[in-house]
């Protein structure tokens, strides 16, 4: 699977981004869709996933409230809506799939995102968050 993520940009704080990350796949369908960030240096942080086989998500408590993640099946793109942006949001982004198979298809975004091993990921695209 090769993926495609755009949207980064400048932004001022309080200030909204919209991530995407199309897959060059004929379907979706049983996926887990993860963005993660990685901020000059920190560790790389999960910040959200989506599970396509049940449909939950997962937010990192930074960005709880904040960020929404949603699909949209026509397009094979997921999205990554970044709304009241912080400086401390500043981070490269980047979205990574794993197909979910078996059991796999029973966990939840979360379980995915901290337990499963993404094995396709995109090439990432800053984001600035500054005055």
């Amino acid at each position: 699977v090769q993926l495609q993520a755009s949207g980064g940009g400048l932004v001022q704080p309080g200030g909204s981004l919209r991530l995407s990350c199309t897959a060059s796949v004929f379907t979706l369908d049983y996926y887990g869709i993860g963005w993660f960030r990685q901020a000059p240096g920190k560790e790389r942080e999960g910040v959200s996933c989506i599970s396509t086989s049940d449909g939950s998500t997962y937010y990192a408590d930074s960005v709880k409230g904040r960020f929404t993640v949603a699909r949209d099946n026509a397009m094979n793109t997921v999205y990554l809506q970044m709304n009241s942006l912080k400086p401390e949001d500043t981070a490269v982004y980047y979205c990574a799939t794993v197909r979910l198979d078996g059991s796999m298809r029973y966990y939840t975004a979360g379980d995915i995102i901290h337990n499963v091993r993404f094995t396709s990921w995109g090439q990432g695209t800053l984001v600035t968050v500054s005055s």
